[in-house]
């Protein structure tokens, strides 16, 4: 996944801006948010610094996201995956094989 330091940074930075943009926030308001300098999120954003793993772990407890989730760039949308998840926690087996083959049509 990460050949090298600056893939990694320029994933934090990218990753936290998506994380954002999907909840319309601004890098100001989840700086804040998470207990940081008003600039904490702007400087990773922009590659000027990287977030400890304590920084990520703020980020992804805001966004109700797991860890494994905020470094697979393969879930494009981690917190709706999530929501999504724990909604379908309830939900039959028949329920949940009707909406199995809904997710695969989806697909198509």
């Amino acid at each position: 996944m990460f050949e090298c330091y600056e893939d990694v940074e320029k994933f934090l930075g990218k990753r936290i801006t998506q994380l954002r943009s999907q909840n319309n926030m601004s890098a100001r308001d989840l700086s804040l948010s998470i207990g940081q300098s008003a600039a904490y999120i702007n400087n990773i954003e922009n590659n000027n610094s990287l977030p400890s793993l304590k920084g990520i772990y703020y980020v992804c407890e805001f966004f109700k996201i797991p860890l494994s989730d905020f470094f697979d760039d393969s879930v494009e949308c981690p917190g709706a995956l999530t929501e999504l998840v724990a909604e379908c926690k309830g939900l039959d087996r028949e329920a949940l094989q009707g909406l199995l083959t809904v997710v695969r049509n989806m697909k198509k």
